[in-house]
């Protein structure tokens, strides 16, 4: 995909699937004028629904329950109302005007919502643009069926989503353990992943790039489809969140990697800013009082 970023990055945020919380305990010294997201289904914003060309089968973010908290109809996204990177802007405005502390990411820079590259009528790098695809990986998707991985996507999709390569990591995982891969297999595909994490952001800072928001990894062993996958007795899960321990201790130790690389990255580029997103302590709480923060939906969808 070509695109002019090099004389446009400098004064963006380059983001890489915004998912998570960030904490800033003082206004920040920069003003951005846009956003740049790479990303998967934590961060598509209706891409993957434009790509997707087969009315007779349109993908699941076409229909309810996803859109209905805020957008009430169906957006492309893969949430039920807004995602972290629809907060970006607007409370950046509100955060300065009263120099209050919050926690979000477009509302948060007083910037309006990233609009999908696909599927938009005109394309401003001034009003920020995401590229993040569902079902987006770090890995090239030749190295992952080389490996005898294969997402669930068809051949047309690949060649679709070719030049939509999002450089993220978690759907890296999620595709070798739906397909039965032994945890010590994937575990090899760590320093994999975080090598692509870490090519893609020396990639943006030679465009010009200044500042990188990278996230980590989520708490896997809480997420419902994880749940379902390992079926296991009650002793071999967490008594006090119900997540399984050795799914989550992975997902930790992929921060780990990733957040050494990141402290490598910094020492190397010393001009730029790269901040890592703690997304699996953000989330962690959820699945500790889940009851404090109530379910996802009141109804069943099929």
């Amino acid at each position: 995909m070509a695109f002019p970023l090099k004389k446009l990055i400098s004064s963006f945020l380059p983001i890489f699937s915004p998912t998570t919380i960030v904490n800033l305990s003082e206004p920040p010294c920069v003003r951005y004028k846009s956003i740049i997201s790479f990303g998967d289904s934590s961060a598509d914003t209706g891409n993957f629904l434009s790509l997707s060309d087969d009315i007779n089968h349109p993908p699941q973010a076409a229909f309810l329950p996803y859109g209905e908290t805020f957008f009430h109809p169906p957006s492309g996204r893969y949430f039920d109302g807004r995602l972290i990177i629809d907060f970006i802007g607007n409370l950046y405005k509100t955060f300065m005007q009263n120099r209050l502390l919050y926690s979000g990411l477009a509302e948060f820079l007083g910037l309006p919502y990233v609009p999908p590259y696909f599927g938009s009528k005109s394309v401003s790098f001034d009003q920020g643009v995401n590229f993040a695809v569902y079902g987006a990986t770090a890995l090239d998707r030749a190295l992952l069926v080389e490996k005898g991985i294969k997402s669930d996507f068809t051949n047309r999709d690949v060649r679709r989503l070719a030049d939509t390569h999002g450089r993220v990591g978690v759907n890296d995982y999620n595709y070798p353990f739906f397909e039965g891969e032994s945890i010590n297999e994937i575990k090899e595909l760590v320093p994999l992943v975080i090598k692509a994490i870490s090519s893609a952001i020396v990639e943006l800072i030679d465009l010009g790039g200044k500042t990188f928001l990278v996230p980590g990894n989520f708490p896997l062993g809480c997420f419902p489809a994880y749940l379902t996958l390992f079926e296991t007795s009650e002793k071999e899960h967490d008594p006090f969140t119900g997540c399984i321990p050795w799914l989550n201790d992975f997902g930790e130790y992929h921060n780990e990697q990733l957040k050494t690389e990141l402290t490598q990255l910094q020492k190397l580029y010393p001009h730029v800013s790269i901040i890592y997103a703690d997304y699996y302590n953000s989330m962690y709480p959820f699945f500790q009082e889940p009851a404090k923060y109530g379910p996802c939906t009141f109804k069943l969808f099929s």
